[in-house]
């Protein structure tokens, strides 16, 4: 029932608000009719394809109606809120492997899940990762419940500086049959070539809907010192030489 002038512009408010972590899909449907009833003329009325749904033809060939259909798909975020950030330090040039646990609520609606993500958080163990070990699932996880992971950057600066640097691997999955909290287990790889200080974020997403994000800090610190020249004086305003090679780590 709502009247459009020409060129007038309509805004229509879509409201969201889930109370599970799960992927909500609903369509928002226009349809525009004239306000004197009458049809559009259509010349090729006939040969209007029947299955369109863009338009709704009527009997004398006229066309009665057009539809504008837009699909919305509503993906709820977990609140962010005021988590530490797991730190990986590591001197450059070296090479350093933490594992990272971070704990997701209200992954499988259901009973025993929460309703919102209101705890989630996020633990550095800061311990050596045995990168064989396979993804365990626990009893009483849903198989067809799968993660997508990735870590986002700042700036694209900061994904030039960092993102060739840090490797990311899922090495455990289990889930509390109580509680239905979740718990995912990164394993890190942090190899820098030269100091650096990048904070990242790592975004978890669950196949069935749901997002939640964690605070990340990468450092580098100075690497240590390669060699140490003595160069020894031959005697007073003499000259006294020292060579040394110096390889380049790229062309």
């Amino acid at each position: 029932g709502t009247r459009l002038a020409p060129k007038e512009k309509l805004d229509i408010p879509v409201l969201f608000m889930p109370d599970t972590m799960k992927m909500y899909e609903a369509l928002v449907v226009i349809h525009v009719i004239r306000e004197n009833g009458e049809n559009w003329p259509c010349e090729d009325s006939a040969e209007l394809n029947k299955d369109l749904k863009s338009v709704t033809v009527a009997e004398n060939g006229g066309i009665q109606g057009i539809l504008w259909i837009y699909p919305v798909h509503g993906i709820p975020e977990a609140p962010q809120q005021k988590l530490f950030p797991a730190v990986v330090r590591c001197r450059a040039r070296q090479r350093v492997e933490r594992r990272v646990e971070v704990l997701l609520t209200g992954v499988v609606p259901g009973a025993t899940a929460m309703p919102a993500a209101r705890h989630s958080a996020i633990v550095n163990t800061n311990k050596p990762a045995n990168i064989q070990e396979e993804v365990q699932v626990t009893d009483g996880f849903s198989t067809t419940v799968e993660f997508l992971y990735e870590l986002q950057y700042q700036s694209n600066e900061a994904k030039s500086q960092l993102g060739a640097f840090v490797g990311m691997h899922l090495i455990q999955r289990e889930r509390d049959t109580e509680s239905g909290i979740v718990t995912l287990i990164f394993n890190i790889v942090f190899a820098p070539n030269k100091p650096m200080r990048n904070e990242a974020t790592l975004v978890v997403q669950c196949t069935t809907g749901g997002v939640w994000k964690f605070p990340m800090l990468f450092i580098a610190t100075e690497p240590e010192v390669d060699d140490v020249i003595n160069i020894e004086a031959v005697g007073l305003n003499k000259e006294s030489i020292v060579s040394f090679k110096l390889t380049s780590q790229t062309r």
